[in-house]
């Protein structure tokens, strides 16, 4: 009895398979437009993103273009850029900075976006609200270049408009060189960010904000609910999902405090609080010629952000929250 039952369980294991690999290709089948649509993109993918991973091996060179040496033809030093790489002040400094600017990007944006939705959503009038959006989000389509012009330009201690406002209300005695020291570079690359990409974000959180069901609200204003409690017990709860989803991502890209803003806005005088990692890994490849440490520096950065993606990731199926992966 107990053989006939192991062979009548395989059997039905065996069919639950067949029947799995069957619906798997009519699956594809069925959806060959959408894959022979997607294989340009999967092409583009692999030749941009995935191929020139195989440049990561100049991360164990000693790396010295030249005529007649290609990437293998080099001398192989294994982990000593990795080593002086860990044991370099300078970027041990580099990394406190990136981790220091992004923490204060992700907690600030997060908080700006969230708000200014929760708002916009309460506003009953159509065009006020239209009005708000277009202004609050026009800043994300100018480039960096212009932004940071923007910004230096008010920042001035000659004639910025922030050192004369602040003149004028008797909060200074005399004009700031807001970017000639380093301990305020953090607060405004942090206002930097929010002024240039709140309005942008917050579109995003509004699109979440409209499959929310109106009979909720409805039903709380019987229950005599305001404002403010149905925001905190309708509203975001409802929009969890993609807050988390967006947290995920913002935790993978921890290493990523953007290169446009602290390349612009740094100077000799900042540069102990404002070079991040991609500036870093610019100085030594590009100016320096220091190819092999460069990419050791851009390597570290994929891999702990890799780890910190799964992790976040992780953390959030333990939670049962919405998960990326």
């Amino acid at each position: 009895m107990e053989d006939t039952s192991l062979v009548f369980n395989k059997n039905i294991n065996r069919r639950r398979n067949t029947k799995k690999k069957t619906s798997v290709w009519r699956t594809i089948v069925k959806q060959k437009q959408l894959i022979f649509m997607s294989v340009p993109i999967l092409i583009y993918i692999f030749i941009f993103n995935y191929l020139p991973l195989s440049g990561w091996v100049m991360a164990f060179q000693k790396y010295r273009p030249g005529p007649g040496k290609s990437i293998f033809n080099q001398k192989w030093v294994g982990f000593e850029n990795f080593k002086f790489l860990f044991m370099d002040e300078g970027f041990l400094n580099v990394l406190r900075n990136t981790v220091c600017m992004s923490l204060i990007n992700i907690v600030l944006s997060f908080i700006t976006a969230i708000g200014l939705a929760l708002l916009l959503n309460e506003v009953k009038n159509l065009a006020f609200k239209k009005t708000v959006q277009t202004i609050s989000y026009l800043p994300y389509f100018i480039s960096w270049v212009i932004a940071c012009s923007i910004i230096a330009q008010s920042l001035s201690a000659e004639n910025g408009i922030i050192n004369i406002l602040l003149m004028k209300l008797h909060l200074i005695e005399k004009p700031i060189m807001w970017l000639g020291e380093g301990k305020y570079f953090w607060g405004i690359f942090g206002l930097g960010n929010v002024w240039k990409n709140v309005g942008f974000n917050a579109i995003i959180y509004l699109g979440a904000m409209t499959s929310i069901d109106p009979n909720l609200y409805e039903a709380a204003d019987i229950d005599g609910a305001g404002r403010f409690r149905k925001m905190w017990n309708i509203t975001l709860p409802s929009i969890k999902s993609t807050i988390v989803v967006l947290l995920i991502m913002n935790i993978a890209s921890v290493l990523n405090a953007g290169f446009e803003f602290q390349y612009l806005l740094g100077n000799g005088l900042n540069i102990e609080w404002s070079e991040t990692i991609d500036v870093f890994t610019l100085r030594y490849g590009i100016r320096q010629g220091n190819f092999s440490l460069a990419t050791a520096a851009g390597m570290f950065k994929t891999i702990v952000s890799i780890i910190l993606l799964f992790l976040a990731n992780w953390i959030c199926k333990l939670l049962g929250e919405e998960r990326l992966i």
